[in-house]
């Protein structure tokens, strides 16, 4: 389905009962809504699932440019406002779960629970230039020359060397990614800075990483130290694309949290 939010179309889909509390899900850069099917299977009997592909990805439009995150954060909150909805969960991983951080520094009214998966929330030197040198391979390359070097970026060695139904679909996304969307929201990712205020925050927060993600399971028990009374749980043997790797321990962590409130 799609509505007009925020200047653009964008792609979303609902699951569950009307009537059942809503519970937001969004994507991580080169995905889209698919990413989150099995959540969506498993929570849709609790919740009303609405699910969006963010500026640039999936089926929302993707203008040329660089986007400011705070865009992304626009974003949702025009869809909240164009469906309707005054107040919600909101989950995201990677450039999903910077949203969730930022949403909730910037408009809590609009949410009850937060659960930032798989993002430290904030850019580095170091990122910032490795952002601008994919934004450079997507320009003078396309979205395929940067395919097999994110998959092997999010998901540990031993996965790939199994090769999982879901490292192919993580793929697929990434191929399907839309030049425009990808160069948009890299340069977002590039200049975002969510967690310096991390302690700001009067909503109850979940932080949620793979073990394997890199430097992010460090850097998001530190975001969790900061902030009093969040929560922090490591998914074991996971990568970056936590949610697809360990979808049942993944949703647990999701339903235990949100059922605290």
């Amino acid at each position: 389905m799609k509505i007009k939010a925020n200047g653009i179309t964008i792609n979303y889909q609902i699951d569950g009962a009307e009537g059942a509390p809503w519970l937001v899900f969004s994507n991580s850069l080169a995905t889209s809504i698919a990413m989150w099917d099995e959540q969506a299977a498993a929570l849709k009997n609790s919740f009303r699932v609405l699910r969006y592909d963010q500026r640039g990805h999936g089926g929302t439009e993707a203008p040329a440019g660089r986007y400011p995150f705070d865009t992304l954060l626009a974003d949702a909150v025009a869809l909240l406002d164009a469906l309707g909805i005054k107040k919600a969960h909101f989950a995201g991983l990677s450039m999903g779960g910077a949203t969730a951080l930022g949403l909730a520094e910037r408009h809590p009214e609009r949410f009850h629970r937060i659960i930032v998966c798989d993002s430290p929330c904030r850019s580095t030197p170091q990122s910032s230039q490795q952002w601008e040198e994919r934004i450079a391979i997507a320009q003078q390359q396309g979205i395929e020359a940067l395919v097999e070097s994110t998959v092997a970026r999010w998901f540990p060695a031993e996965t790939l060397a199994k090769n999982p139904p879901h490292v192919d679909k993580v793929r697929a996304m990434v191929r399907a990614t839309p030049v425009n969307g990808f160069i948009g929201c890299a340069a977002a990712l590039a200049t975002h800075d969510y967690a310096t205020a991390v302690a700001t925050v009067k909503l109850p927060v979940l932080f949620l990483v793979g073990e394997k993600d890199g430097a992010a399971p460090a850097a998001m028990r530190k975001l969790h130290e900061q902030l009093n009374g969040s929560r922090f749980v490591e998914l074991p043997g996971a990568g970056h694309i936590s949610n697809m790797e360990r979808p049942a321990e993944f949703t647990r962590a999701v339903r235990d949290f949100l059922a605290a409130g």
